[in-house]
């Protein structure tokens, strides 16, 4: 890798999982950063044959279906070895979508005046959920224009890094706009796929094969493609 794949990837998470979703990071982690890539999130949905589900993304924030491909027959091998899930699941790779999650500093000055929603682990100001408009970091915060401040506050609130828990961005006209002023140009950041079915004889797990599908409309209307 060169000096720039290797700062993107070294770039640590600030906002990580818990449990069995951790251990699953920790694994998919140096592989993806291998390729390039680095991960977003892990989430891990249902019990008995469950859901992961592993977002990465490319320097530039895209992740196309053969991005996707890729890093599922590198990461299928690991995962079969380590076991690190008990029991049979789906292995689901996907882009950040474009309502995504923000787990980096650089997240944070990246979609600077866009809107996100925060949840804080320790209450400021008496709250622990914010939405408003994002206006980057400063220090070791980060610096959110509040849609609804508290009586007698100011809008503008300066929300610890180290103490948030969750942070995405919201679904807005404005946010689909630039999405699809980057699609003009040969970018899809929203694209979500995942590579060929493999089995494990231990433990098997089935790879789901998905098209290039935005998260809300896969959430909301229940369906594939664009």
């Amino acid at each position: 890798m060169d000096d720039r794949t290797t700062a993107f990837a070294d770039e640590p998470r600030l906002i990580i999982e818990p449990g069995r979703a951790a251990r699953v990071a920790a694994l998919a982690e140096p592989v993806l950063a291998e390729l390039g890539y680095r991960l977003v999130r892990v989430r891990i949905s249902g019990s008995a044959g469950c859901t992961v589900q592993i977002m990465a993304e490319r320097p530039d924030g895209a992740m196309a279906v053969k991005d996707c491909e890729a890093a599922s027959r590198a990461l299928s091998p690991v995962l079969d070895a380590a076991d690190p899930i008990e029991g049979s699941y789906q292995l689901e790779l996907s882009s950040p979508g474009i309502d995504r999650p923000l787990v980096r500093r650089s997240d944070f000055d990246r979609y600077a005046g866009n809107v996100a929603r925060v949840e804080m682990l320790v209450p400021v100001e008496g709250r622990k959920r914010f939405r408003g408009e994002l206006l980057g970091t400063a220090g070791e915060c980060i610096r959110l224009r509040s849609d609804e401040p508290a009586p007698d506050t100011p809008a503008e609130v300066l929300l610890r890094l180290d103490d948030i828990m969750e942070a995405r961005l919201v679904l807005t006209d404005g946010l689909i706009a630039q999405s699809l002023r980057r699609s003009k140009h040969g970018d899809k950041p929203h694209a979500l796929a995942a590579g060929p079915p493999a089995n494990n004889r231990r433990k098997p797990h089935q790879q789901q094969q998905l098209d290039a599908t935005p998260h809300h409309d896969r959430r909301v209307n229940q369906h594939k493609g664009d």
